[in-house]
């Protein structure tokens, strides 16, 4: 089961509603699920809440060390209640995939994605679980570092907000130990819708498309 949730993001008012904050948005939603309220816990180097469940203690947590260094965080709060990786989920922004579009896995490289770099250096291993929310990309690497500290327009938020709406129906699925019930559950979420079909070549009054093809995504950095 998953006894430790966490979203990544950074401290203060002015990250709140930023796109590297999507973690702590998950969290913020998961808290309310559980009906716990998170308070700051100096030990643990972030906001902690405890929710007791019928398959035993839960903790969730936001680290306020800043992006670069959540793992000093997680890895205390796990250490501290003997929390093995495979029974951590973190929840953080993912560039490498759109809004509207939300993934469950567990292990792999953390992507350039500095929060998940320094959670595999503290933990020391890659096995915790990622449920990766999709922000987008701005298409150059250049401008990634500003484009994660930017607040998405209203219409990406609400999408971000749908898939952690979806991933929420997968808590008690997590709680129990069923990933394969919780990954099935996420990924039947809202993702990228489909574009249109082309015009059939017997129908004279539609014009051509125009739409230009979608262009591959860049490597990532956190």
């Amino acid at each position: 089961m998953i006894r430790l949730f966490v979203g990544l993001g950074n401290p203060g008012t002015e990250y709140d509603d930023t796109r590297h904050n999507a973690g702590f948005w998950y969290i913020d939603q998961l808290a309310r699920r559980l009906d716990v309220r998170l308070s700051m816990d100096r030990a643990y180097h972030g906001f902690m809440a405890r929710a007791n469940t019928p398959q035993g203690p839960v903790w969730l947590l936001q680290p306020q060390t800043y992006m670069n260094l959540s793992g000093k965080s997680v890895a205390a709060l796990a250490r501290f209640f003997k929390i093995a990786p495979n029974e951590i989920l973190v929840a953080h922004d993912e560039l490498d995939m759109l809004p509207g579009q939300v993934k469950l896995k567990q292990g792999g490289g953390h992507a350039g994605h500095n929060g998940l770099r320094d959670t595999h250096t503290q933990l020391g291993s890659p096995d915790y679980w990622r449920l990766r929310l999709g922000i987008g990309h701005p298409g150059v690497k250049a401008e990634v570092a500003a484009y994660v500290l930017r607040k998405p327009p209203s219409s990406e938020r609400a999408l971000i907000e749908q898939c952690i709406d979806k991933a929420l129906q997968a808590t008690d699925a997590l709680l129990a130990g069923d990933m394969a019930k919780a990954t099935t559950t996420i990924h039947a979420g809202a993702q990228r819708p489909k574009p249109p079909k082309p015009p059939r070549s017997d129908d004279k009054q539609t014009q051509p498309s125009t739409a230009a093809p979608e262009k591959s995504s860049t490597p990532k950095e956190g």
